[in-house]
């Protein structure tokens, strides 16, 4: 593991912020990366709610969904976290999620684990919390720190697709 200097991610920067809509309009972001289309194709041709966890590539290394099930976090324990090689379309798919969320240029620096491609902010504090339900998506970019699970219910069932940033 490497530590990286956010002047070091920048490289990986799409200058896009955070998405918050309804899984319906996914279409409406192909423009900002056409890979984004493999993940609308998987939702028409799949049932993500009934569909077992694990994670199913879709296109090679580009696309792939993560079904989940997470014990749900309070706003005290979600870590923050980025992504620097992958975009994070998430969705919660059993009830309403919240997810904490702080920009990278806020972010301390931290170890970066370029084999798993994430970096984890510890005990940083997010700045600011969204909760969406079932039927809807947010979409996090490399410059997104996002802290996931945050809900009162036990478990929660996600569909997380992994995106290639281009």
């Amino acid at each position: 593991m490497v530590t990286v200097r956010k002047s070091r991610i920048d490289i990986f920067l799409t200058q896009t912020n955070m998405i918050i809509d309804t899984t319906d309009n996914l279409g409406k972001y192909v423009s900002l990366n056409p890979l984004f289309a493999n993940v609308i194709d998987f939702l028409k041709q799949h049932d993500i709610s009934n569909m077992d966890e694990g994670i199913y590539p879709i296109k090679d290394q580009d696309v792939l969904v993560n079904i989940s099930v997470c014990k749900g976090r309070t706003m005290d324990t979600a870590e923050l976290e980025t992504h620097c090689k992958m975009t994070d379309i998430q969705m919660p798919l059993s009830c309403k999620e919240t997810f904490g969320y702080k920009p990278l240029c806020d972010l301390p620096d931290f170890v970066y684990d370029a084999e798993k491609d994430i970096t984890k902010y510890g005990a940083t504090q997010s700045q600011t919390y969204i909760t969406i339900q079932p039927g809807q998506m947010i979409i996090f970019f490399p410059e997104d720190g996002h802290a996931p699970c945050v809900s009162e219910q036990p478990v929660i069932k996600k569909a997380i697709f992994k995106v290639k940033t281009l």
